[in-house]
This record gives C-alpha cells, structure tokens and sequence, in this order.
C-alpha cells in the first residue's frame, strides 16, 4: 500500500519536470591546458638518451664480468641424500593384503613405517575385537611398526565395527518393527 502512495508521488508531474531538466543549458567543459614543446628539444634530449643506453662502459663491463655466482644448498643436498639411503630401511613388508586388487589400487607389496594399508587396519581392529587380551595396542603397534599413540588412537578413533542401538527415552515411543 505505500508503495504505490510513494510511487504516485514519484510518478506526480513527471513529465513536466523531465521537460524542464532537458531544457536547462548545459555546463560548458573547461578547456584544455595548451602544450609547446619545441620540436627540436624534445628530439635531441631523446637521441642522447639512446646513445647513452647503446654506450659501452668499460669499467662497468669489467666489474660485471669479475662477477660470478654459484648457488647451492647444502641442506636441501643432505636431506635428499638421507632420504635415498633412509627411504630403504623406513619400509616394511605387508603384513595382510587382500588377494586381485582391492578397491581398485594397485596391490602394494611394502609400506613406510609408521604407516598402515586399509585392508592391514581393518584386520589389526578385527582381530582386536576378537581377541583383546592378546591384541593389545602394545602388540599391534610392534606387529605393524607404528608409535604406541597411534595404535591406541587407531583401536579408539577408527570403529568400522561398532553398532549402537539407542532405546527410547519414553516407553510410549513407538518403534519400528522388522517384518
């Protein structure tokens, strides 16, 4: 509703004042500033500059051929050598793998230590459920080359297995039937 009272005044002698607007002298631009450059200055100054930039200076020259520059680092040479010689001890053997190739990768035949395959934590986790007493994170983590804190994350943290049912909190809640 005061959309169109608003409109109405928007729209009220609309035409007339757009008739009024138009007709209104427009403002004039101000001119612009006149520039002399004598022709003469402005092209001797510029045939000096090339001169100068195409200009051989000795001394200059010789500095710069004096200079030479040779880049290493140390660092960078030393850590990959470590790793080249380290990446070979860091490897350990599968301990489980699944026969073909599972879930389409290419079948591994070792993995860096301190790391695990799917199909080796899903196997440490059942065979933990299994057997508690005697798959301890201890003997995970010496079986499959890991810290103890990653083992006992792993059997805390990563639970494929693990099914809760939640009852109701009231005894009138319905529940569904299986058929």
């Amino acid at each position: 509703m005061g959309a169109r009272v608003a409109r109405m005044f928007r729209n009220f002698n609309l035409e007339n004042r757009v008739y009024r607007e138009i007709s209104k002298e427009k403002p004039q631009a101000a001119p612009r500033h006149e520039v002399s450059v004598p022709p003469s200055a402005g092209s001797s100054g510029a045939a000096e500059t090339v001169e100068s930039a195409n200009k051989k200076n000795d001394p200059l020259l010789t500095l710069l051929k004096s200079v030479y520059v040779e880049s290493t680092d140390p660092a960078a040479a030393e850590a990959s050598k470590e790793e080249m010689a380290g990446k070979e001890s860091e490897r350990r053997p599968l301990k489980f793998s699944l026969p073909g190739h599972p879930y389409g990768l290419v079948e591994l035949t070792d993995v860096p230590k301190g790391k695990l395959t799917i199909t080796e934590a899903l196997k440490a986790l059942s065979s933990h459920q299994r057997q508690p007493q005697t798959m301890t994170p201890e003997k995970i983590a010496q079986d499959y080359s890991l810290d103890l804190k990653d083992a006992k994350s792993l059997l805390e943290f990563f639970v494929p297995f693990k099914v809760e049912i939640i009852p109701p909190k009231t005894e009138n809640a319905q529940q569904i039937k299986a058929s």
